[in-house]
């Protein structure tokens, strides 16, 4: 059987295709070690029962329950009912709720200028953070931790900087300038939580400041904690943080997900920043590898949600909550199928349960708590203490497979909220979506070196494979003129071969593309009076090295949204000059046709004037004149613009010898 070039073509594409799904597979992959077949198995029973039995009852003692409110963005120049809503959540929900701990994951402040392009700290915010902690008076009814995020690090060259507003208008910066560790004693268990400071140091003004980086003197001292809270004995470990594990690098070899894996106390780790991806990815949940739950909150500033969480006899259950609405209701036992952690939670403590246990909370009294197994009748749940309602249940009717527990809570007002959760004694699992595994389990800045080297290679590839192509065909006359049937790719083949042998254009649109990932893109004030120069690959402020992430993101833009335009055109107008030379009889462009030529260039021209305004707006005019990847790109443009359309009809003599018609 004969074997054509387009079959080892399709071959190739499908292995490396299969080679990059085998690895993302491998990623996101989560070994639970359930063992799912048989609870009278010895083995079974120890793996199982590795962490501690609880007996689940009617206790209202081995029960905690607590906030977390992430990405608040107070901001002096949008939105006021932030504020407002701000200080009622403070003042309302925190009074009805009575959390033993409130988390507020970051993005205390929205630290950016009017014009919503500038970045930094902005006194009058965190003051109103301030006056609504103080006119709330919630820290003397909660434990209070808050932490940065990169908008409250927008700016600020260091810790003692005074624009550290942080450290001076928040509850925990006065004592607490990074990372730290609050345990508290509830009933019988000692519960740790442990804030993750990720933030840059110093922090630049946005854009480059999204992805944080815990250095060696961070990372020793989370460890210290670590060492701390195992000396406390804690029977249960909450991490939260701003920066999803995702988005923070390790200058060490042992990263954050490692760090907090390694503990069997460590419970999860709630985070924030992501916003939900714009609504993209509303429930961005995963279970890491290392068996314990990631889960990011979404948004204050625009979604108004805020978080119940609850570790009920050693297992964890929550609810995202949309502000203002009540009652509020998170079942605790039966635990949710899809957050089941095996290595973290003794299973069988569910399954020898005797009842069903769930949290209840309205803005008015409660009138009646009510639950249905399956499709069984509805059933009523007795009052015990607080929030807490149970009812007697029989786990024998439910060891198999994945059951529905629903619950309905009525409040004296009227109000009525239903909510329902899988649940399974078997170890039975349910699936995280993928979307969620892949952000929340990969590292963004690989995915971001990834898309940039992408472009990078297939914008330079082809026009030196192209030239070495014509090379053989001219000079070695080894090789003819490639032909393929699909007329759309022989088109833009013969438009980027000949603007390959075009040395003019084709060698400045690869030196440019090489010098983005080697030469400083721009040399500016990076922090207010601290010059700092930015690469690809990192960031030099004063005696600072920040690692490169979120530039190659924003390389790989600059190289989409404009090189890779510009190589078009340029390839469209010199195949159109060759024409031009090589068919006598070929017609003039009349003066429309000739302003319809020249709108593509303007529009990518007037684009990127466009960023470099931006730029200008994030960095000032030093940054923007010293600035080769977004203000000397315009000239580049235009240099070559005037080139292809005035260079002498012998720089085409290469490309008309194999491209002519008459040849």
């Amino acid at each position: 059987m004969k074997i054509t070039k387009s079959t080892i073509a399709l071959l190739v594409s499908v292995l490396m295709l299969s080679i990059l799904v085998a690895n993302v597979a491998d990623l996101i992959n989560v070994d639970t070690h359930v063992l799912d077949e048989t609870l009278s198995n010895k083995q079974a029973r120890e793996e199982w029962s590795h962490p501690k039995f609880y007996d689940i009852g009617t206790s209202f003692d081995h029960l905690i329950w607590f906030l977390q409110i992430s990405d608040i963005h107070i901001s002096i120049f949008r939105d006021p009912f932030r504020i407002t809503e701000f200080r009622d959540f403070c003042n309302v929900t925190v009074d009805i709720i009575k959390p033993s701990v409130v988390l507020a994951s970051g993005d205390l402040t929205d630290a950016k200028t009017k014009d919503k392009m500038g970045s930094k700290q902005i006194l009058e915010e965190w003051q109103y953070y301030k006056q609504v902690l103080d006119e709330t008076k919630v820290s003397k009814r909660t434990l209070w931790l808050d932490v940065r995020g990169n908008h409250d690090n927008f700016n600020v060259v260091s810790l003692e900087a005074k624009n550290n507003y942080y450290s001076n208008y928040s509850i925990q910066g006065k004592v607490h300038p990074r990372s730290y560790m609050y345990t508290i004693n509830i009933g019988s268990e000692l519960y740790t939580f442990i804030a993750v400071d990720a933030c840059l140091k110093p922090g630049p003004k946005r854009p480059f400041n999204f992805v944080g980086v815990l250095d060696d003197q961070e990372m020793r001292t989370i460890n210290e904690l670590v060492n701390k809270s195992q000396e406390n004995n804690a029977d249960f470990i909450i991490w939260f943080g701003h920066y999803p594990t995702s988005c923070i690098l390790s200058q060490t070899n042992t990263g954050v997900r490692n760090v907090i894996g390694k503990l069997k106390e460590s419970m999860v780790y709630l985070c924030g920043h992501y916003h939900t991806l714009a609504g993209t990815v509303p429930n961005m949940y995963t279970l890491q590898q290392a068996g314990f739950l990631e889960l990011e909150l979404a948004d204050w500033k625009d979604n108004r949600m805020y978080r119940v969480a609850t570790v009920d006899h050693g297992q964890f259950s929550f609810i995202d909550v949309k502000y203002g609405e009540w009652p509020v209701i998170l079942i605790s036992n039966p635990k949710h199928a899809l957050y089941m952690m095996p290595r973290k939670e003794n299973v069988l403590s569910i399954v020898k349960s005797t009842h069903i246990r769930v949290l209840a909370f309205s803005i008015a009294p409660i009138k009646s708590v009510k639950a249905q197994l399956d499709d069984g009748v509805w059933f009523k749940c007795e009052h015990i203490k607080g929030p807490l309602y149970t009812s007697k249940w029989n786990t024998t009717a439910f060891l198999d497979g994945i059951h529905i527990i629903r619950v309905r809570v009525v409040d004296s007002d009227g109000r009525e909220t239903i909510v329902f959760q899988p649940f399974a004694l078997d170890g039975s699992r349910l699936s995280f979506r993928i979307l969620p595994r892949l952000i929340l389990m990969s590292n963004v800045s690989n995915i971001f070196q990834t898309l940039f080297g992408t472009m990078l290679i297939l914008l330079v590839v082809p026009l030196c494979l192209l030239r070495f192509l014509h090379i053989l065909c001219e000079i070695e006359k080894q090789l003819h003129r490639p032909r393929f049937r699909i007329k759309f790719v022989h088109l833009w083949l013969r438009k980027l071969w000949i603007l390959s042998t075009v040395n003019r254009l084709c060698f400045p649109l690869v030196i440019y593309a090489l010098y983005l990932t080697v030469g400083p893109w721009a040399i500016g004030e990076v922090v207010d009076n601290h010059t700092g120069i930015i690469f690809a690959w990192g960031t030099f402020v004063g005696n600072s090295y920040l690692p490169g992430a979120f530039t190659y993101a924003y390389g790989f833009f600059q190289l989409f949204s404009f090189h890779l335009p510009l190589t078009l055109i340029l390839a469209h107008r010199v195949d159109k000059r060759l024409q031009s030379i090589d068919k006598p009889d070929y017609k003039s462009v009349s003066k429309v046709c000739f302003l319809w030529q020249q709108l593509p260039i303007t529009l990518l021209v007037l684009m990127q004037a466009n960023m470099v305004y931006f730029f200008w707006l994030a960095y000032g005019t030093l940054a923007t004149m010293l600035c080769p990847l977004r203000t000397w790109s315009i000239f580049l443009a235009i240099m070559l613009w005037h080139q292809v359309n005035t260079m002498p009809p012998s720089c085409l003599r290469s490309a008309i010898a194999i491209w002519s018609s008459h040849g």
